[in-house]
């Protein structure tokens, strides 16, 4: 117990400022308000510490700390404002709905039940009033704080299933992904594997043939040179199609498609026969695989346009280290006039420029492309770093329930076996703290359901009760003296009232011999006072009436 009000932990520096200043404040109004009440030094010292030690350590023991509330604050004038302060905590920190009833019943009872003695009342009217005290200033606290608290205990239960839903999702759409990757992967490799591998085989052949000329023998040696690097590439592809990485054929050397293969890529074009230059500038900068590989691609593309639609026509290659970025570019002048003109269906599927937005998006960068000086140029601006954090890997408009739903999980199959919300809901609503809430408000409904009605039937008793000790001036005024007992009771209430339980003993002295009845004037009160009218009966007759002004 002492560990929890000493746990550093529990105590930052502007927690502990705050609740220092909160006990000061109520410890000073609670020992002011002893004071005024007439009662001495050190009963008000005594009091303004306990309001200060109770405050520090209403969070560790708010069990303790209510039942101490309630008791100091039925027995003195200090603690009135700790009690609010008392049952917010306890509602929110006390576990379990019964052990929270029997703590606020039990703090209610003591109370109560110290109001009273402490003010030597023992009417019902202040039965109810204490009751009603308590429930506005500690119960209904302390039912705020608890559906607070498990409000916020629901919500953050359904922001983790939600977060846990948006992962799941994300494994099944990448599952999915790696099937579809998978099956693609497939049809590739067996399709232009087994293409590629006869035409390698094919200009292999056809490069030992005698009848070539040195000339066609160094053109056929150029096309097996390219069809085994398309063979390797396609590997390479359909390993990184599969699982991500490379693929089993394709050996252990790294792949050269990316910014510092691109001497080889300009050398194998000008061995085939094209006018091509490589520009560097700038200091070299580690790059995303990404980027490396989309600056690649860039080139690569730029090459092969310049050479379907400008052949013959001198190709610039630039690749530059900006400070913020790197810049690629590839730009031809314009084709000789005898060269003829190309069919462009023939040579273009039309998305090779469409392909290299899309990759440089995903990156980050972006792509220009566009005649200039009678040529063509396209040129690539990449950013340094990955650009992966702006896309977005399931995209938003996705149907979770649209994915399939075959297989067992890690081998393409789902991960979630429930979807329908209307079972999630009752996963979260069966959860021990939801089911606590849902009692723990029933309970607290049939509470207040249960002191309304108390309230209504004392609020009909104590006008009934005040109806029976009050008495208009007119009345009394009528009233003669010498009248018979009788009469003059059947004009008068019966007196039986809290209003008039104190009044038997005050006032000027009683006739010898005779019984009074004493009635408070329904005109209200004179400040601090309290108009009586008194009436005497003996022998069955009334000798005296009396009107005189009491302390109320």
């Amino acid at each position: 117990m002492w560990g929890r009000v000493t746990d550093p932990a529990d105590w930052p520096r502007r927690r502990l400022v705050w609740e220092c200043l909160l006990a000061f404040g109520l410890a000073l109004i609670g020992g002011w308000g002893e004071l005024a009440g007439g009662h001495g030094l050190l009963r008000s010292a005594g009091a303004a510490l306990a309001v200060a030690v109770l405050s520090l350590v209403r969070r560790a023991l708010p069990m303790t700390t209510l039942v101490a509330v309630s008791a100091l604050s039925g027995g003195t004038d200090a603690a009135g404002l700790l009690l609010p302060l008392a049952g917010w905590s306890a509602g929110r920190r006390i576990d379990g709905v019964l052990k929270a009833l029997g703590v606020f019943s039990a703090s209610l009872v003591l109370f109560v039940w110290l109001s009273l003695w402490s003010q030597d009342r023992t009417a019902p009217l202040w039965l109810v009033l204490g009751a009603l005290f308590f429930l506005v200033f500690a119960v209904v606290p302390g039912l705020a704080s608890r559906y607070w608290t498990q409000r916020r205990t629901l919500l953050q239960t359904l922001q983790e299933r939600n977060a846990q839903l948006l992962r799941e999702r994300r494994m099944v759409a990448g599952q999915a992904r790696m099937r579809e990757r998978q099956r693609i992967a497939q049809d590739m490799h067996d399709s232009l594997g087994h293409q590629l591998a006869l035409i390698a085989v094919q200009t292999g052949a056809l490069e030992v043939d005698r009848e070539l000329t040195d000339r066609q023998r160094e053109a056929v040696a150029v096309l097996r040179q390219a069809s085994v690097a398309a063979m390797h590439e396609l590997r390479e592809v359909v390993g990184i199609l599969k699982d991500g990485t490379l693929g089993e054929e394709s050996g252990a050397e790294p792949p050269a498609r990316v910014v510092a293969g691109i001497g080889g890529l300009v050398d194998s074009a000008a061995a085939a026969g094209m006018r091509v230059t490589l520009e560097r500038a700038g200091e070299a900068r580690p790059l995303a695989p990404a980027v490396d590989h989309a600056a690649y691609r860039i080139v690569q593309e730029g090459l092969t346009n310049a050479y379907k639609h400008a052949p013959g026509a001198p190709i610039a290659v630039a690749v530059r280290f900006e400070p913020d970025s790197l810049v690629v570019e590839v730009a031809n002048g314009p084709a000789g006039p005898d060269v003829p003109v190309r069919s462009e269906e023939a040579v273009s599927g039309g998305q090779g420029l469409t392909g290299l937005r899309e990759r440089a998006r995903l990156v980050g960068g972006i792509i220009f492309a566009g005649p200039v000086g009678g040529g063509f140029r396209l040129a690539g601006l990449l950013p340094y770093g990955s650009g992966e954090a702006r896309a977005t890997f399931v995209d938003a408009e996705d149907d979770l329930r649209e994915q399939p739903t075959w297989g067992t999980p890690g081998e393409g199959g789902p991960v979630i076996d429930r979807l329908d919300p209307r079972e999630e809901f009752k996963d979260i609503m069966s959860t021990r703290k939801s089911n606590g809430c849902l009692v723990g408000c029933g309970i607290a409904l049939l509470i207040l359901l249960g002191l309304a009605a108390l309230a209504f039937l004392a609020l009909g008793k104590t006008v009934d009760e005040t109806n029976k000790g009050l008495l208009d001036r007119s009345v009394y005024d009528s009233v003669k003296v010498g009248e018979p007992e009788q009469q003059v009771r059947d004009r008068l209430p019966s007196g039986k009232s809290f209003l008039t339980a104190d009044l038997k003993d005050k006032g000027p002295a009683k006739p010898a011999g005779a019984s009074c009845l004493s009635l408070v004037s329904s005109e209200g009160s004179k400040g601090s006072t309290d108009t009586v009218f008194r009436f005497c009966f003996k022998d069955g007759k009334l000798i005296e009436k009396r009107e005189f002004d009491v302390q109320n």
